[in-house]
């Protein structure tokens, strides 16, 4: 019987040890993410309004808002979710942004418009979206949703116990 109760202790400390890996994997790789993605925008923040400009979606008043405001809150969200604080509200808000980022990719995918992402790059060599682009995008709005149910539900197991 101590045998048992001793494996399934094992089990159950490994299980521990995965999700933590897995946990701390996918906030370090979507914190360098938004760190990544910021900079170039933070450094060319006129290139990236005409980046916003070009998905045709928001009214002119906030184009250059956002255009200033996006990159910095990318840089917090990273440095947040890298340094692991405030995690239900990095979480929740990178979630947010990711869903509103790939949904604004998606339309104008669907539109046809032929414009460059703005993701990493306001350079126009970035050149135009791509099923690629959505595709990759998609990668992190992944991890992202993995982080979200990961921290607000914690004690959901992953995989079946029995």
């Amino acid at each position: 019987m101590q045998s048992i109760d001793k494996m399934n202790a094992a089990n159950i400390s490994t299980r521990r040890s995965v999700r933590q890996v897995l946990y701390v994997t996918a906030r370090l790789i979507l914190g360098a993410v938004f760190i990544y993605a910021s900079f170039d925008k933070i450094i060319h923040p006129a290139a990236f309004a005409e980046a916003v400009y070009n998905y045709q979606i928001l009214p002119d008043d906030l184009i250059n808002l956002s255009a200033v405001v996006l990159p910095w809150a990318e840089l917090l969200l990273g440095i947040v979710l890298i340094a692991g604080f405030w995690m239900p509200g990095a979480v929740a808000l990178s979630t947010l942004l990711l869903t509103i980022f790939m949904g604004a990719m998606v339309f104008n995918f669907a539109r046809g418009l032929d414009i460059s992402c703005g993701c990493f790059s306001t350079s126009a060599s970035e050149g135009p979206m791509t099923v690629w682009t959505i595709l990759r995008d998609a990668v992190f709005l992944l991890l992202a949703v993995y982080l979200l149910f990961a921290t607000f539900f914690p004690k959901v197991p992953l995989t079946s116990d029995r």
